[in-house]
Formats: structure tokens, C-alpha cells, sequence
């Protein structure tokens, strides 16, 4: 997508550039004869060459073209179709030739003759504009358009007229049949915001156009000598093939570097290298993987999912991913792998996704585009064939005499008194206490009972970045009290459970408001967001009155407690915030870890948002200084280690807590796998910092005991800071840190 944005950034309007295909500017993963496949597809090659293994791409239906757009529009277009929307698809149909301009003014009396009703430019309000470029970059249009950098919508404005656009982006396949450009579910209203702010405000005057029945019997003629029928529908034209694709070569034809005679696509070194290619083995279908790379990389899925290390959302676009639940990280606001998907989703429900704009993330801002059934009819069935799990795992229904254990366990271990899954999932259309995450009884319709035991117990390695925690860390059940702490029988139980569809009895806690939350004989995790801990906050009690609070979100411990756990309040936007029940030591929320290339250089901070600074300058912030949460796991008394990574070393954190006569505070062992030696620095304290012994040191009542060798004190009066250098060898290492509460 970096490659795109910057070949569009380029093209300034009137400039002539080679045809784009924009899902081969990203992250493809297609070799060089894939590519050659590929934009034989897209160019439309089979329209004239008749082909066994190559899909026939329609062009835009003329039927209404002329109602549709611009008559002076469509005119300027034929006569140059590469200087009026440079990166077109469409070839030059009239190069070299003298006659062009009086072909085209024929050809447009044609289309124009036919097409009903006259063009109408119509009239953009303001507030249309505004509303229409929020909802742009809110819905995913602009994770293929990128109208602020130059792009190739800048031709919009004088294509359509309002209304014409509006129909157009509310069903878009009506014109163009292909495809490519998808339906994104918009309702009448929102098409006609959108297409009023990609025309603007700008006067424009409509077309003085009038039909000339003389021009339009030469351009019946010239529609059909030039074959465009074999692009484009229009009723009663037929398009005429020619040569047959297995027998076209490279460099000659179309693929000449100055074709003549033939459509001039305006084809750059590389893509015509890349088709010369592919033309050698044309004649052989491609098999089901590559189908399936081919599919994605046509209709720019790549742009927002991910498939065997191609696609994915880059740093450029990441800012417009939105999610109604920031708590969720960015699982709720990046649309899902597409690794395994095959092995994950049911095919019917594949079917529902692709086809029926079935969807089950409400919070996430970006919508599934609509390609249409015609258009990707193959893929459900190909995704099934290709994609395998580890180990097929089957969940057969229980034994009527069964069925009651299995239901009670299932209810037992989804409630608030079991694993509590509904602090950040909805349950049968009731809202959740806390996050508002997928509806878990949406699971037994949408997934494969295989797939759904593996992500149960590794959640990360199925969705990286998720907060969802492991139950069953190394296949051994957190809950022993459940089902006999028997891992593979409490995963069914659940799978059962969910399988009662609405007729599931509410678990506990569903229905909860409000409410202080206490830690008995067990240590308790809450998620939610929280002001001491930030959006993706993880707050920890431990027997004893010891608690502390996570941002996952930064990596960073941010506050300590003693006494009574949190209070939780669902009256914020979405989910439950959660607030500590005493006054709590807080402590930095910036990142914990970064490599300083000086120990004097000042640490990265994160960005400061206020009423006079509303919009976050740096919403990659974690991201860019290397850290990535990736989730974390409870032993067998519930005690959670963080999982995250800095730069190339992966980390575990486990900060358990020291409840005695002597000592009341938390021992943090933070564990390292790194592929070689690294230095990196880890912020440990931060404000008034006294140092008291060269492992001891003290800031707002708190004391620190550090490994020896590795700290550094710097600053004055109330900004000092604590850092430790940590020379970190190949391989495994680990630290202590000690912290002390003194009130």
C-alpha cells in the first residue's frame, strides 16, 4: 500500500501513466508470471482472446452511461482515456489515429442516444460534504482511494452529477458488473454524503450536449469496428473474439513497446514483462492456492486482511481503522486474517460474509465490501479445499444422558463465576458488562468445531494481538473445579452450550450494572479501560488486598494499590471502566522498553491528547517504538504473565504478589527470549526518585529493589527517572524486580 499511495502521489491530472491494478501495489506475494496472470485478467484480455483459463472481466454496462455520466466527459475520455484518468484500465482505442476526436464525438452520440434520460451535474450541499468525507474514511473507501494525495478520483467531479454518483455508490454492480469497485452496504443517504464530497463544491455547469441522429448512425459503425461490445454489455451488441490467448507472444501486439493498430493499454516495461510471461503457460489453469492469491489480489482484499504473508494494514492506513471498543486493541479495528479461514468459518457462513453482509463486529468502523456472488462464487469452496488445522479435533454432540453436565458446565465456565468470557463478549443480543466483543452464541453457527478447540486454547497463535487470555495454558484447564479440570471436556462443554442457540439459559453476570468488585481466595482479572491503566487496562487483585493495573495497550505496569479491588461503571462509551476502590500509587503508562542509541537520549513519551490537542499525532506510538501485547495466560491460581514483545525479543511478565508481615508489594519476574545479544533500556520509576542503596530506590511511596549493574538515574527534582540497562544475552534470561508499597 506504501507503493501505491506513493505511485498515486505522482500522478498529477492530465499526466499519462500505465494502467493500475491497486491490489498489485501492495503487499501481493505474487511472482512475476502471477502478476503477468493477474493483469491479463484485470486488462480484459479474454474480451478479445479467447481463452479455456482465463476469466472474462466485463467493463463498466453502457446501458445508461450517458445518464450516468458526463457526455463531454465521456467524449474526452474516448478521444485520450490515459491523460483523463491516468492509471485507467481502459486502452486507447484511437492512438495515432487523425480521426480520433471525430470518432469519439460519433461514439458519444451513440451512447448518449441510448441512454434514457439527459445528464444532470445537480447541486452539492455543505453539510453533505462534511458528513460524506467522515463517513470516506470512516467505512474503509479510503483504504483503496486516497483523494487527499493526488488520487485518481480527482476525475470524479467532472464524470457525474450528484444524484448519478449517488445511484452509482448505492449499487455500484449495476455498472459495473466486475465487481472491482464493491457494494459497502451504504444506505441511500450516505451514498449521496459521499458523492457529494468526492464532487465538492466546486460550480460546475451541466453539459450543453445535444444528440445528433447523423452522429449517432457513424458511431453504431465505429461501436462495433472497434469491438467494444467485447467489453462492455449493451443490449443487443455482441462482442467478436479474435486471436486465441494460447497462441499470443510476447512483445508483440498489445505487449509491442509502440503497439499499432491494435488497443494501446499503455503498459509499463515491468507489466508487459510480467504478461509476456504468463502468456507461456497460459494454456494451464492455475491450481487452488494460487486461484485463491489471484482472487485476493483482484479484488484488493490484501488491503485490509492478511494471507500467508501478503496483505496487511501498513502504518500509512492505520489510522483509518476505527472501533467503537479501543479496549478490545486492534483485533476490534484491523479485519481479520484470512490464514486458516477455510479451516475456521463454516462454508454457509463464509457464504453469509461474502454474499449477505453478515456481520458480527459492530464495533469496527470498516465495513465488508460486497463483491458479489458471481464474482467470488469459487472462493468458499477453495478456502475449504486448501486450508488445513495442525490436528482435525472433533466435538460430537453429547449422549442425552450427558447433555445436562455439559450444559451446566458450559453456563458455568462463560458467567462471571467461571472464566467469565462475558466481561468482553455479548451473549444472545444482551450487551456485556464489559467489552462489547463478538456474541458468543454467534460461535457454533459461524465456526468449525475443529478450529474453535484449537483458538480456545491458544487464542494468540489464531489472532495475534487479542486480549483474550489462555484458559488452558500447555492443554492443563485454569479452572480445576470444572468438569474435573479436564481441558478437552471443558472446551466441549462450552461448544455444547453455545450450540443451544437462543434457548441458552443467561450465564452469570450478564445482566450485572455497576457494582464494586471483590477478591475472595482466588486472585480476580478484570478488563476494561480505565484512567490509571488506559483503553486496553488489565486490573489484578490478589488475596490479601494487593492489587496492581495493566496498560496492555503500552506495556507498562501503571499502578499499585492495597485494599479493596475496583469498581466498575458501565455508563461510558461501550465498556465498563473500572476504577481501584483506594488511592493508588500510579506510575508511567508511556512505553516500559526501548533501545536508547545513548543513555542520555530522552525517552519516547507517549503523544499528549487534550481539548487543545484532540487528534492523537502519532496513533502508531507503541507500535513504532517496537512493542506488540500478545495476550497473556493464567496458571492454575489465576495469575497472569503478559505476553509482549520489544523490537525482536519476546517477553514474558508475571508480577505475582508478597503479602507478608515484612513485606507488602509485588515480585515482577520478566522473562526474555531474544534470537541474539540486545541492549535494551526499561523505564522503571519515574518522578520524585530517591536513590537509597545502588539496587534501592523510592518515588511516591513506593520502594524498588533492581538487579545490580543495571540502573540509571536521571534528571532533577520531580522529573527524574529510573531506567535499567538490560544487556540481554542470546537465547533465555530473566529479571526481578521488587516493589514495595509503603502506605
Amino acid at each position: 500500500m506504501r507503493q501505491l499511495i506513493a505511485i498515486l502521489t505522482l500522478i498529477p491530472v492530465g499526466v499519462v501513466a500505465a494502467p493500475i491494478v491497486p491490489g498489485l501495489h501492495g503487499k501481493h506475494g505474487l511472482d512475476q508470471m502471477h502478476q503477468g496472470r493477474l493483469l491479463i485478467t484485470e486488462l480484459r484480455c479474454a474480451g478479445c482472446h479467447a481463452s479455456d483459463t482465463v476469466k472474462h472481466k466485463k467493463g463498466p454496462d453502457l446501458s445508461a452511461v450517458g445518464s450516468r455520466v458526463n457526455p463531454d466527459y465521456i467524449q474526452k475520455f474516448i478521444v485520450s482515456p490515459h491523460s483523463t484518468d491516468p492509471g485507467t484500465q481502459m486502452p486507447d482505442l484511437l492512438a495515432g489515429n487523425p480521426k480520433r476526436h471525430e470518432i469519439a464525438e460519433a461514439l458519444t452520440h451513440y451512447l448518449v442516444s441510448r441512454s434514457g434520460k439527459p445528464f444532470d451535474a445537480g447541486v452539492v450541499k455543505q453539510e453533505e460534504v462534511d458528513a460524506g468525507k467522515k463517513l470516506f474514511e470512516r467505512i474503509g473507501c479510503v483504504n483503496c482511494h486516497l483523494p487527499d494525495k493526488g488520487d485518481r478520483l480527482s476525475h470524479v467531479s467532472s464524470k457525474y452529477g450528484i444524484d448519478s454518483l449517488t445511484e452509482f455508490l448505492f449499487q455500484p454492480r449495476h455498472a459495473r458488473p466486475s465487481g472491482r469497485m464493491p457494494d459497502m452496504n451504504l444506505t441511500r443517504a450516505e451514498a449521496k454524503s459521499i458523492a457529494s464530497f468526492l464532487i465538492g463544491l466546486k460550480a460546475r455547469e451541466s453539459s450543453e450536449f445535444k444528440v445528433e441522429a447523423a452522429k449517432v448512425a457513424i458511431g453504431v459503425k465505429y461501436f462495433e469496428q472497434l469491438n467494444c461490445a467485447s467489453c462492455h454489455n449493451l443490449p443487443g451488441k455482441k462482442g467478436k473474439l479474435v486471436l486465441e490467448m494460447t497462441k499470443l507472444r510476447a512483445g508483440v501486439g498489445c505487449l509491442s513497446v509502440k503497439p499499432k493498430g491494435v488497443p494501446f493499454f499503455n503498459l509499463s516495461a515491468a507489466q508487459r514483462a510480467a504478461m509476456g510471461k504468463a502468456l507461456a503457460g497460459i494454456g494451464k489453469p492455475l491450481g487452488e492456492k494460487a486461484q485463491i492469491q489471484q482472487t485476493l489480489v483482484a479484488f484488493n482484499c490484501i488491503a485490509c486482511h492478511t494471507r500467508d504473508g501478503a496483505g496487511g494494514v501498513s502504518n500509512a492506513m492505520f489510522k483509518h481503522f476505527g472501533t467503537d471498543e479501543e479496549g478490545l486493541g486492534n483485533p476490534a479495528r484491523i479485519p481479520p486474517t484470512l490464514d486458516g479461514v477455510g479451516a475456521k468459518l463454516r462454508p454457509e457462513w463464509m457464504r453469509k460474509v461474502l454474499f449477505d453482509a453478515e456481520t458480527v463486529r459492530p464495533y469496527m468502523h470498516t465495513r465488508m465490501p460486497q463483491f458479489g456472488e458471481a464474482n467470488l462464487r469459487h472462493l468458499p469452496a477453495l478456502f475449504e479445499k486448501v486450508d488445513r488445522l495442525p490436528k482435525k479435533v472433533e466435538l460430537p454432540e453429547p449422549k442425552r444422558d450427558d447433555r445436562r453436565k455439559y450444559r451446566e458446565g458450559g453456563h458455568l465456565l462463560v458467567g462471571d463465576k467461571g472464566l467469565n468470557c462475558i466481561a468482553c463478549h455479548n451473549f444472545n443480543g444482551k450487551t456485556s458488562p464489559g467489552l462489547k466483543g463478538i456474541d458468543l452464541l454467534n460461535s457454533f453457527e459461524r465456526l468449525q468445531p475443529s478450529w474453535f478447540v484449537h483458538f480456545m486454547k491458544n487464542p494468540q497463535q489464531y489472532r495475534p494481538g487479542i486480549v483474550m487470555p489462555n484458559y488452558w495454558p500447555g492443554g492443563e484447564a485454569v479452572r480445576k473445579d470444572v468438569l474435573e479440570g479436564n481441558a478437552d471436556e471443558q472446551v466441549r462443554a462450552l461448544w455444547h452450550y453455545f450450540s443451544l442457540g437462543r434457548s441458552a439459559r443467561d450465564p452469570s453476570g450478564i445482566r450485572s450494572v455497576g457494582t464494586d468488585l471483590k477478591v475472595t481466595d482466588r486472585v480476580r482479572v478484570y478488563r476494561g479501560r480505565s484512567r490509571i491503566a488506559g483503553y486496553r487496562g488489565i486490573a489484578v487483585g490478589f488475596p490479601g488486598g494487593l492489587n496492581y493495573a495493566f496498560n496492555a495497550e503500552y506495556g507498562s505496569l501503571s499502578g499499585l494499590w492495597s485494599g479493596d479491588f475496583v469498581s466498575v461503571g458501565w455508563g461510558g462509551q461501550g465498556a465498563g471502566n473500572f476504577n481501584p476502590r483506594a488511592r493508588p500509587i500510579e506510575l508511567a503508562q508511556d512505553v516500559a522498553f526501548y533501545r536508547l542509541a545513548k543513555d542520555d537520549e530522552p525517552w519516547p513519551l507517549l503523544p499528549k491528547i487534550d481539548k487543545e490537542n484532540p487528534v492523537n499525532p502519532d496513533p502508531l506510538y507503541p507500535r513504532n517504538r517496537g512493542y506488540q501485547f500478545k495476550g497473556y495466560q493464567l496458571d492454575a491460581n489465576g495469575v497472569p504473565t503478559f505476553m509482549y514483545r520489544t523490537g525482536a525479543v519476546e517477553v514474558n511478565d508475571t508480577p505475582r504478589a508478597v503479602v507478608t508481615n515484612s513485606m507488602h508489594g509485588l515480585v515482577r519476574t520478566i522473562r526474555f527470549e531474544s534470537a541474539k545479544d540486545e541492549t535494551v533500556h526499561f523505564r522503571a520509576l519515574t518522578g520524585k526518585v530517591r536513590q537509597l542503596t545502588p539496587t534501592q530506590f523510592s518515588a511516591d511511596a513506593v520502594k524498588l529493589w533492581v538487579p545490580v549493574g543495571t540502573a540509571l538515574l536521571r534528571g532533577e527534582g520531580a522529573q527524574k527517572e529510573l531506567l535499567l540497562k538490560l544487556k540481554l544475552p542470546k537465547g533465555k534470561s530473566k529479571i526481578q524486580i521488587r516493589y514495595e508499597l509503603l502506605r
